[in-house]
């Protein structure tokens, strides 16, 4: 399997003034193609600083780093936000979405930025990476006509529509209620099942058990590295869900 993250040495360290304060000592990390990895960490532990430096938001002190082969730590301005166009699909907590543009106008969004030669008709892909998340009947309203869960599902959408290397995940259900989590981490398992590389940031260890591998972060370290010996099916979760909290 080809490697879409490698990292040696990955060394993060924030300066002010004279001080120094080191986010991440040293991190070595691979995460190969089709992977489900969850980054653990409780506050100040790294790992928002390491899904930063990995979605090429922020660069590293020392270190190298890889993103599908290439090496971003020396690439100029432009090259870097190429790379974090192309190669990246983000999804955050907050969903992040242009309020008065519609769900199709928001996918569409970084196909508008790509610069990388790809001819691609903008519609037509953003309707596809809509009907993939289950929302295409949804893609002429505007984020207030949606759900927390639908907006999710278009942000997961505009993420997947570049066809990236690999997608992030920053506390993806953190504004979501139970139910619509589990609902969201059955379309994260489903598309990783159809070969989407995910990193899933969390300080949830219910939710990381939905991931293949979990990543435990302290001080800026890899503490453990692990495959989830007890993977939590979301569909299954669901249906004892729905069952559970059936009208009577």
């Amino acid at each position: 399997m080809a490697l879409v993250i490698e990292t040696r040495n990955l060394t993060k360290i924030y300066r002010m003034g004279d001080l120094e304060v080191p986010a991440l000592q040293g991190i070595n990390l691979t995460v190969e193609e089709g992977e489900f990895v969850a980054v653990m960490g409780t506050s100040g532990s790294g790992k928002s600083t390491l899904m930063n430096i990995l979605g090429c938001l922020d660069t590293l002190t020392d270190g190298v780093y890889l993103l599908d082969g290439v090496d971003v730590a020396h690439l100029d301005q432009k090259k870097y936000a190429d790379i974090r166009n192309q190669k990246i699909g983000f999804i955050f907590q907050g969903f992040n979405l242009l309020p008065r543009t519609t769900a199709l106008e928001n996918v569409e969004l970084p196909l508008i930025y790509d610069r990388s030669g790809r001819k691609v008709n903008l519609k037509e892909t953003a309707v596809k990476a809509l009907e993939r998340v289950g929302l295409a009947e949804r893609m002429h309203h505007e984020p207030n006509r949606l759900s927390g869960g639908q907006q999710q599902r278009v942000a997961i959408a505009r993420a997947l529509v570049t066809q990236p290397a690999l997608v992030l995940a920053d506390e993806p259900t953190g504004n979501l209620d139970t139910h619509t989590s589990i609902d969201i981490l059955v379309l994260f398992q489903e598309l990783n099942d159809q070969g989407i590389t995910i990193l899933l940031v969390t300080h949830d260890p219910d939710i990381a058990n939905y991931a293949k591998r979990i990543v435990e972060l302290r001080d800026g370290l890899i503490t453990r590295d692990h495959p989830v010996e007890k993977r939590r099916s979301a569909k299954a979760d669901l249906a004892d869900w729905e069952t559970s909290n059936a009208p009577v």
